[in-house]
């Protein structure tokens, strides 16, 4: 009896006590690669038969399973695993390592298992046990399936048992065999007669049939053809194209992978409810014209291409949208998912397609990577990876790359058959390198990053940044950067605070940050600080001067002779720092005169005196003991929302009493240093020379034991400090937030109110959505880097204007303010 299972697989074991899975695992499997729920027992409590430890066992079991499948290694559990629960736990421990979860079930008799039992002095339970056990399997057979199992081998008696062999199958994706050499061709997207002049440059012999139609393409030698997927829509002949691929396919010169376009076809073609746009409607119009056997074998072709490929040993992987290293061989709904669509922010963008974050950026694995789907102008190699969608249906090329020579071959469209909805490819600019125009930052645009690909600025957001730039920003010769909006952690789960530092740590563990630095939050007003050595500015995150006329002058002169150290230091002209300048009150004392300063005053002035009123009631015997209560809690309330803004103002006269915390230094002459790590940031901030810079406290956490960090943030905050920011140590890290700020209980309250602290609204605090600022705080970070990179190449500055316009555009965002 052949068991076919994958040969990267969790293998759950399931059966009474007695069943025989022990000794069917030790049959089938290495030692190493069996994980006993009875040796766990033992590990943890040294007694194997110790129920008590189960639960710890489980713990460590799940573990060491976890790290093996990471490294690749085939995984057996051997337990009972006749409860759904205990089930789903390791289907979870499947799933997160995107491989998949394999049942081999021994369902013998209970005759067979009492009997065993019997003959073993550790099994001295009574009989009822292994009935609960079968009772509980049996209820568990028909739903094994429906739980996530992708196969599942069930073995009624001893001879089933006796006689069963496990077969390894590689997974579908698994094409190491297959050597090359190969062309990898980028998105056809219907535009078979593009197809055809490609593979005739690249050496192929067409082949038709008798009414003249391309049915396959004979390969030079021994190579073989490796379509990235999105074979159809858009184009003039989506049914050209597929008779083509699925010749080359059956008769052994073609591979094809499976794009977002092949996804939804079939769905279509099957009837089921699915948006018809993006091209959709012309295959659907095109396939409408041929005969029902061929929409049969074209939906069956479609439907039967995997997601990606591991091809040539491990050396080349191709998928419609990349892959990262991680997934490379695996089999998930996650790994198919980023195959056929990326990684994404989550959002959509104004045309309803979602907003993409660049994978390549941050791939390092040793295979090359080909891809398609997110269109470029040019096909250009990135960390070992190369996107071959360059366009052909929206007039650009069709392209393929010989593998492994790596010689790229395209050929022109012959015409544009598809409108893009923005242009393509991007309209080259010619100008006077400091000329700006209106139309660099008005209407709809999308600003290509280095670390986040292309960020989209809405028209209404552009309108809405331009009054602001235009009447108030500083010369835009000086405006090289604005600074982004900073998320809040996650809302902490615990009864008294709505922020803490927990929720920080464990965010950046989940996603592979292993250390983290932890910087005092400076209660101020954000200043970027460009310093040359003649001139410059000080300016606020909305790009207005700091300080007008002769207190502004001043002030960059303190901060140029500060700064000389770091002038020879980095033999730079100029430089550009990252800040807070205090007190609060120098920049907002009208905000805190008129907004806070009256309701404390108005607050505390009031309250004691409805509050004596009260108690004098409740003396003469009126009962209002309720609202006594509610009416002194405001009281304190409101003298502690007092406490809470007096501790950031100080009296200032002219630049006396003013402090400057740098924490970051942003560029130099020709460099920029978001590669450097934030603790090389603050040390070499800290050679900053003079009485007006303040040194940011700081500390260096790792995550997977950040309670040195938890301490800090409550000495910080039971100090009345503001709290503390929470940052990957490293720096730039991908998709990661790039700091987090956790604010003090205290603090909070100059922001949510003086009662925000009552139960009931610290209950209704806590469904504050946070998705909105954290997809706006990534977005502005990367238009930042790209402004301080396009700065450092010594682009013009139209285009570093673009992405700062960008990053005050984005302000526009409706996020609630007080995150």
């Amino acid at each position: 009896m052949d068991l076919k299972i994958p040969d990267l697989c969790l293998v759950v074991l399931i059966g009474a006590s007695g069943s025989g899975k022990s000794t069917f695992a030790r049959k089938h499997f290495l030692p190493t690669q069996v994980l006993s729920s009875d040796y766990f027992r033992g590990l943890v409590s040294d007694d194997e038969n110790d129920q008590s430890a189960s639960a710890a066992a489980f713990d460590v079991l799940h573990y060491v399973a976890a790290k093996r499948l990471e490294a690749g290694k085939i995984t057996v559990v051997d337990a009972t695993n006749v409860q759904a629960p205990d089930r789903a736990k390791l289907i979870e421990v499947a799933k997160k390592a995107n491989v998949l979860p394999v049942a081999i079930v021994l369902d013998t008799p209970t005759d067979v298992c009492l009997r065993r039992n019997a003959q073993r002095p550790d099994r001295d339970f009574g009989a009822h046990v292994v009935k609960r056990h079968r009772a509980a399997l049996q209820r568990s057979l028909k739903f094994l399936g429906k739980e996530g199992f992708k196969r599942v081998h069930v073995l009624r008696s001893e001879s089933d048992v006796d006689s069963s062999v496990i077969v390894y199958e590689k997974l579908l994706n698994d094409l190491r065999h297959e050597t090359g050499p190969f062309d990898v061709i980028g998105d056809v997207h219907g535009c078979r007669a593009e197809l055809e002049v490609l593979l005739a440059e690249l050496g192929y012999e067409i082949q038709r049939d008798e009414e003249g139609r391309a049915v396959d393409a004979i390969p030079p030698g021994n190579r073989k053809a490796v379509f990235v997927g999105d074979l159809v829509d858009r184009g003039p002949d989506t049914p050209g194209v597929l008779r083509l691929a699925m010749g080359m396919v059956g008769n052994g010169h073609a591979l094809s992978v499976r794009g977002n376009h092949e996804e939804k076809l079939v769905r279509a073609l099957r009837g089921h409810k699915v948006t018809v746009r993006h091209g959709l409607e012309k295959s659907l119009e095109q396939l409408a014209h041929e005969t029902p056997e061929f929409r049969r074998a074209a939906e069956k072709f479609c439907d039967g291409l995997v997601a990606h490929y591991v091809l040539d040993g491990g050396n080349l992987v191709v998928a419609h949208a990349g892959l990262p290293e991680r997934y490379h061989g695996r089999a998930s709904a996650k790994v198919r998912s980023f195959a056929l669509y990326g990684d994404t922010t989550g959002e959509t963008d104004e045309y309803g397609l979602p907003v993409r974050l660049p994978w390549a950026n941050d791939y390092r694995g040793s295979a090359m990577v080909l891809y398609g789907h997110v269109l470029v102008p040019e096909a250009e190699w990135i960390n070992n990876t190369m996107c071959l969608e360059t366009g052909v249906v929206f007039g650009g090329r069709l392209t393929a790359l010989r593998y492994p020579e790596k010689e790229l071959v395209s050929v022109k469209a012959h015409q544009t058959w598809y409108e893009n909805e923005w242009p393509f490819p991007p309209p080259v600019v010619e100008r006077a390198p400091d000329v700006l125009a209106l139309t660099d930052v008005t209407g709809l645009r999308r600003i290509e990053t280095s670390v986040m690909g292309a960020v989209t600025i809405r028209a209404e957001q552009s309108a809405s940044a331009l009054e602001v730039m235009s009447r108030f920003a500083i010369d835009p010769h000086d405006l090289l950067y604005l600074p982004p909006t900073m998320a809040p952690t996650a809302t902490s789960a615990r009864d008294d605070v709505l922020e803490h530092p927990d929720e920080a740590f464990a965010e950046y563990a989940a996603a592979g940050v292993s250390q983290v630095i932890c910087e005092e939050k400076h209660m101020g007003s954000r200043a970027v600080l460009l310093v040359r050595k003649e001139g410059g500015a000080i300016y606020t995150r909305t790009g207005r001067a700091f300080f007008d006329g002769a207190l502004g002058d001043e002030l960059l002169d303190r901060v140029r002779d500060g700064a000389k150290p770091l002038f020879d230091e980095l033999s730079t002209d100029w430089l550009l720092l990252d800040a807070e300048l205090m007190p609060w009150n120098a920049k907002a004392s009208g905000l805190i005169r008129e907004q806070y300063a009256a309701v404390g005053a108005a607050a505390v002035g009031a309250l004691p005196v409805a509050q004596n009123a009260l108690e004098m009631a409740a003396a003469r015997g009126v009962d209002v003991s309720e609202l006594l209560v509610r009416t002194a809690n405001r009281a304190a309330n409101a003298e502690a929302y007092r406490k809470a803004y007096e501790r950031y103002c100080w009296p200032t006269e002219g630049l006396d009493g003013v402090r400057i915390a740098p924490f970051q230094l942003l560029a130099a002459e020709g460099r920029t240093f978001h590669d450097r790590s934030h603790l090389w940031h603050l040390e070499t901030l800290g050679k900053l020379e003079g009485p007006l810079f303040q040194q940011t406290r700081h500390l260096v956490v790792g995550t997977a034991d950040p309670a040195a960090g938890v301490k800090w943030w409550e000495e910080l905050t039971a100090e009345g400090g503001e709290g503390m920011v929470v940052k990957p140590l490293q720096n730039l890290t991908g998709r990661a937030q790039p700091g987090v700020k956790v604010r003090g209980r205290e603090y909070l309250r100059i922001i949510y109110g003086p009662d925000y602290t009552e139960p009931q609204n610290l209950l209704r605090l806590r469904k504050r959505s946070l998705g909105r600022k954290r997809g706006l705080a990534l977005r502005e970070y990367a238009l930042g880097i790209e402004a301080l990179e396009r700065v450092a190449r010594g682009e013009p500055l139209w285009r570093v204007h673009e992405c700062v316009f960008g990053v005050l555009a984005l302000e526009s965002e409706p996020v609630d303010p007080r995150l």
